[in-house]
């Protein structure tokens, strides 16, 4: 428990528990507070990827093994942010060992091409309704980055649609509306999930949209399902006035055997991967139809470049590979889903029967929690007063307290290492941390 006084919980804020917690995480990672520390003498807040950062500090990770994780003040805990989705295979899975010891043995700075790209790209094309032909890259950032250039350049258009709550990469960022770091492309912002006012917003702008860029599933933003009539009206919409629908599956992809696009049965022109294909090294892709991407083939006279480095690094290359057509099959696609749709509803269930506003999002083996009393279904619906943030912090470093690591923001995913055992453990976690919080959440939504 990280909350101290607890005879006095029911009369505290949310915001006055809150510095508590961190106040006992902070005695117990002493270590970690003075790796901390050091780290902050070389880099701005000891920390060169900012969604890493907690308040009062993160732990620092000592290993990892399965789907758990040890910090160097000795905690072990299940792995639920699972690397914000990029580590569904779990930590040191065998075939990938293997596959990067292959990797290791046959040298990896060749400056050259290899059979395995080739194996990789087919497997891909074969796994997703979308992809004719598909290009390497190093992130989903780049990956999105080359869909926006492509559909530019084949459509001599200047600007792209993108979605509030929208997140495509470090350059990318849409929360409510574009960010200034963000790569100057021209914009059009629309609501994720109103299907008239984004039809009205295309019609308005078709002669001047090159792409229409979204997740299939809000992922950032918290796990906010598309609703199918939404997409199939984009699709529409797309072909009607010959812009490039893009879906970013760098996170949904891991969804469904074949992504959220076979579920949906809506088919972009280009689709964006990334995360866990790469088996835990940088991974970044984009594919779809042949006329599209095979600008591309440098034999073509208007062939377009594509440059990368790293695009087809062994490490990368071997695992990715061994990901697509041995560790994540299919069949344990739709396993691994199946259990997190099972989760889900147990942590919703859990929630109602403590009348807390809590709603669990998502789909299959990705999940979110909201501080909110009515279904979510955009970034705008919930309760977002300091206090009901206040309240997600708390929650996140009790049930760390408890040993389940998951994302601040409330975003959970799930590992193919995990079962049920590690799901019923979760459940009782949570039930122990709303039994403690239950007074002080149900004030949140009564003081809207």
């Amino acid at each position: 428990m990280t909350v101290t006084n607890a005879t006095n919980i029911g009369n505290a804020s949310c915001a006055e528990l809150l510095g508590e917690a961190r106040n006992s995480y902070a005695q117990a990672h002493p270590l970690s507070r003075a790796a901390h520390t050091r780290a902050a003498r070389s880099m701005p807040g000891g920390n060169t990827r900012s969604v890493l950062h907690f308040p009062p500090f993160p732990f620092y990770v000592e290993r990892s093994e399965g789907c758990h994780i040890w910090d160097i003040d000795g905690h072990k805990r299940v792995d639920y942010l699972c690397e914000y989705t990029a580590g569904l295979c779990g930590h040191r899975h065998p075939v990938i060992l293997s596959a990067i010891n292959e990797a290791l043995e046959r040298g990896w700075v060749n400056g050259a091409q290899h059979e395995i790209d080739g194996m990789f790209a087919a497997a891909l094309c074969d796994r997703f309704p979308s992809l004719d032909r598909v290009r390497f890259c190093n992130s989903g950032t780049e990956a999105n980055m080359m869909a926006l250039t492509t559909s530019r350049a084949v459509t001599e258009r200047p600007a792209i649609m993108a979605f509030k709550g929208g997140y495509h990469g470090g350059v990318l960022l849409f929360k409510d509306g574009p960010s200034v770091q963000n790569a100057p492309f021209e914009t059009v912002m629309a609501d994720y999930n109103d299907t008239e006012g984004a039809r009205k917003l295309l019609t308005e702008n078709a002669g001047r949209l090159a792409a229409v860029i979204l997740e299939p599933m809000l992922g950032s933003a918290g796990c906010i399902p598309a609703e199918t009539g939404f997409l199939r009206m984009l699709r529409e919409e797309c072909t009607r006035h010959d812009i490039m629908l893009i879906f970013d599956e760098v996170m949904t992809s891991r969804l469904a055997p074949g992504g959220l696009q076979e579920m949906t049965g809506v088919t972009p022109d280009i689709t964006t991967l990334g995360k866990y294909f790469g088996g835990g090294f940088s991974f970044g892709a984009f594919g779809g139809r042949a006329d599209v991407i095979d600008r591309f083939d440098p034999d073509r006279p208007d062939a377009l470049t594509h440059a990368g480095t790293f695009n087809n690094n062994p490490f990368t290359m071997h695992a990715g590979h061994a990901v697509v057509t041995q560790v994540y099959t299919p069949g344990r696609a739709a396993t691994l889903n199946a259990s997190g749709e099972v989760l889900r509803k147990r942590l919703q269930s859990v929630a109602d029967r403590h009348a807390v506003p809590l709603v669990f999002s998502g789909v299959g083996s990705m999940i979110c929690l909201h501080i909110s009393d009515h279904p979510v279904s955009s970034p705008s619906c919930g309760i977002h007063t300091p206090e009901a943030e206040a309240a997600k912090s708390l929650i996140h470093l009790e049930l760390l307290a408890r040993g389940f690591y998951f994302a601040p923001r409330g975003m959970i995913a799930l590992s193919l290492p995990m079962t049920k055992a590690e799901h019923d453990q979760l459940i009782d976690a949570f039930d122990d941390t709303l039994h403690l919080l239950a007074a002080n959440l149900t004030r949140l939504a009564t003081a809207r």
